[in-house]
């Protein structure tokens, strides 16, 4: 039975997580031993990781006083090290962003893997210095495969160490299909309106990356043409309260509602009419596979990955306030049907070969 370490930064809200989530349930129902380790034991996911999987917290000291928390870290990095060095057979930082988590997996197995779920060169405004930083930080040199969620994010990383071509691949995220079908199920407050189109939107609350002020935007601009609708957001972070009350003087209150974090989504999935994203970069979006399971259209802006959503599954357009509103005002004239079946049982099927090479 091969030994596998995932390790990240929590299991709080998010894309990242979710999929971390569904791999280490997979991974453990195909037989391999799981074991996570997370920077902070927190988030609302942690409930739904397999009972079977232990969950190792390495925190880091956050202490003020400088010398104390080199002391304290320094410590808990040998301790770990005489543990756990080359104790597993394969390990993987699934956080990018964190550094703990990548010195766990160097640490854990000679057989590593950094997994990349963005494009960084767009995260970082085309700054390849920026991004140079941030992989060094990671001594990404250091694993044996880099691991990327996109073509874009693989292709962007080489632009910067094209010496790593030979150790990068892309490996798409994996998909619970059935308990997203059985979750949508579940009985909730707000009920499906017949003669109203709803949109949902699902994600982190920060503008930087999701742009829910292009949404906003749009939705004045509908209003104003007297179009009738509702737009569900379900989410939270730093830019919650800015979206608030941006919704607040724009007089959208009785449009726009904020249902705020979401252990499940799925059933508002289910009451909605379109997903709608308005990302300025994504990794490859977990959403994407969300709406193609329940069979929701949905509007995008061309993250990573868009060209699957041509195929059938919605719209996609421009990344402005303009292209958006003008996604959304043609699916309130005519709609739109989905062209084709998702076939989940191939997609994982597919992912799960890429990543048993990698052990």
């Amino acid at each position: 039975m091969k030994k596998i370490l995932l390790a990240a930064y929590s299991l709080d809200i998010g894309g990242i997580e979710k999929a971390l989530v569904t791999l280490a349930n997979q991974l453990q129902k195909k037989g391999y031993q799981v074991t996570l380790v997370l920077e902070k034991k927190q988030g609302i996911f942690l409930e739904k990781i397999n009972s079977n999987i232990p969950i190792i917290e390495y925190r880091p000291s956050e202490s003020k006083n400088r010398l104390k928390r080199k002391i304290t870290n320094l410590v808990k990095r040998i301790h770990f090290i005489l543990r756990y060095k080359n104790k597993f057979d394969f390990s993987a930082c699934f956080a990018t962003y964190s550094n703990v988590a990548a010195f766990v997996s160097r640490t854990a197995s000679t057989n590593s893997c950094l997994w990349g779920h963005a494009d960084y060169l767009t995260l970082y405004e085309n700054k390849e210095e920026a991004v140079r930083k941030f992989f060094i930080e990671k001594k990404y040199s250091q694993f044996k495969h880099v691991v990327f969620v996109s073509q874009e994010g693989k292709e962007s990383f080489l632009k910067i160490f094209p010496e790593m071509k030979e150790r990068t691949i892309v490996c798409n995220n994996l998909i619970d299909g059935e308990e997203i079908i059985n979750l949508s199920k579940e009985r909730i407050e707000i009920q499906k309106e017949e003669n109203q189109i709803t949109f949902i939107n699902v994600g982190r609350h920060d503008e930087k990356q999701k742009k829910l002020t292009r949404l906003i935007s749009a939705t004045k601009k509908l209003k104003e043409e007297n179009y009738e609708f509702r737009i569900l957001l379900i989410g939270d972070g730093p830019d919650h309260e800015y979206y608030q009350k941006l919704v607040q003087e724009e007089k959208l209150e009785e449009t726009i509602f904020f249902l705020g974090k979401k252990q499940n989504p799925y059933p508002y999935f289910k009451i909605a009419d379109c997903v709608v994203l308005t990302s300025e970069y994504e990794g490859y979006p977990v959403v994407f596979l969300e709406s193609f399971m329940l069979k929701k259209p949905i509007i995008t802006t061309k993250v990573s990955d868009y060209e699957e959503v041509e195929h059938g599954y919605g719209i996609v357009t421009e990344k402005s306030e303009q292209a958006i509103y003008e996604a959304m005002k043609s699916f309130l004239e005519k709609g739109y049907l989905i062209e084709k079946e998702f076939d989940v049982k191939q997609y994982n099927e597919e992912i799960v070969k890429k990543i048993e090479q990698l052990f």
